[in-house]
């Protein structure tokens, strides 16, 4: 889990935790990657045709993978 402020290590299975989640506030955008629809400051492509997403208050990009880029379809 990461935060504007800190990060902590969640030992607890992605699907889990995503049950336990409001799931119009937190979407996943890879295997391994949970995100609040708040922290997203916006969505770009890189020369690969990648989505990628800039987070809120974050210098670093996350990747969408393939199976969940229809979720930006309308952003």
């Amino acid at each position: 889990m990461q935060t504007a402020q800190q990060e902590a290590l969640i030992r607890k299975p992605i699907k889990e935790l995503l049950a336990e989640l409001d799931p119009a506030q937190f979407w996943q955008i890879h295997r391994s990657t949970l995100i609040n629809m708040r922290a997203i400051a916006g969505i770009v492509r890189d020369e690969r045709g990648r989505q990628l997403v800039a987070v809120k208050g974050r210098p670093e990009k996350l990747e969408v993978s393939r199976s969940y880029a229809h979720l930006f379809k309308g952003m």
